[in-house]
């Protein structure tokens, strides 16, 4: 425990992180998350190392000496050694298990009573961001040629900004205009899908100021690459003067599945039908 301690003392920020992105404490989640990681590589490290132990050790002593001829003596069913090797991976797993699920049941613990919602639409190849509580919203650019530079990179002004108020619980809510693409904050350590037709959600605190990196994590077409936005965590009254910038562009409202590409889905009518019509048509023909 000493020889451990000291060498922990000798690490820097990144390698105690596991060399995960971001920094503990962005967020309510990236601590649990990061501890997880790094305990459960540590817990493998030692099983390597006894594993590796007992290879080298086995190499070593029941080497064949110089002079030996024949095969040495042959051991088969060693109840013991068959039941440790049984038994302590079986621990090993019940425990990563038992930890894991632990911790994901606290990060999808939904707010009883959040104080922002954030509704999120994902859609080829850009992002909407629905500020509910305040009924504003701001519709992302989609990426093409034309908001590319000549690297085919996305333009730093066009990458959509979804603003948050530090300290406050959170939940977004995450939809899908077309295929299906992932929400990733990289720095929150957390990631979910978007799927079309069906709602996911998120749930956090952020803890940290500042602006960190986002990205769909889900291959989604042509320009999925280029599919990036910003999460800028401010202060209460920075995002209370944002919001308020939305209404006074005029961004008043939510953006919602209306604007969806897909039309074949349970309950969406044709465009070419009128609402109606099929079920009329059905009923004629049974007659």
């Amino acid at each position: 425990m000493v020889t451990m301690g000291l060498a922990l003392a000798g690490c820097s920020q990144q390698q105690l992180n596991g060399f995960l992105p971001g920094d503990p404490g962005t967020t309510n989640n990236t601590s649990a998350v990061t501890g997880l990681w790094v305990t459960s590589w540590l817990v493998l490290l030692a099983v390597g190392i006894v594993t590796w132990g007992l290879t080298i050790w086995a190499v070593v002593v029941f080497r064949r000496r110089k002079g030996q001829t024949g095969l040495p003596i042959q051991l088969r069913y060693n109840m013991p050694i068959e039941i440790f090797y049984t038994i302590v991976p079986l621990i090993l797993v019940l425990g990563f298990f038992a930890f894991t699920a632990k911790d994901q049941a606290d990060i999808e613990q939904p707010y009883a009573s959040p104080d922002q919602v954030i509704s999120v639409y994902g859609k080829q190849w850009a992002w909407d961001f629905n500020y509910v509580n305040q009924n504003v919203f701001s519709a992302g650019v989609q990426a093409n040629t034309e908001t590319t530079d000549a690297n085919s990179s996305l333009v730093e002004a066009e990458i959509p900004t979804l603003v948050l108020p530090v300290n406050k619980k959170i939940t977004i809510e995450l939809h899908s205009r077309d295929v299906i693409h992932s929400f990733w904050v990289i720095d929150f350590l957390y990631k979910k899908d978007m799927i079309p037709g069906k709602v996911n959600y998120m749930y956090v605190t952020p803890e940290r100021i500042g602006t960190f990196a986002g990205k769909c994590a889900e291959l989604c077409g042509e320009y999925h690459s280029n599919m990036l936005f910003n999460v800028k965590v401010v202060s209460q009254a920075d995002y209370d003067a944002y919001t308020a910038s939305l209404a006074a562009q005029g961004n008043v409202g939510q953006l919602g599945d209306d604007y969806n590409r897909n039309s074949n889905l349970p309950g969406v009518v044709s465009p070419i039908e009128p609402a109606g019509a099929s079920a009329a048509s059905s009923t004629t023909s049974s007659k």
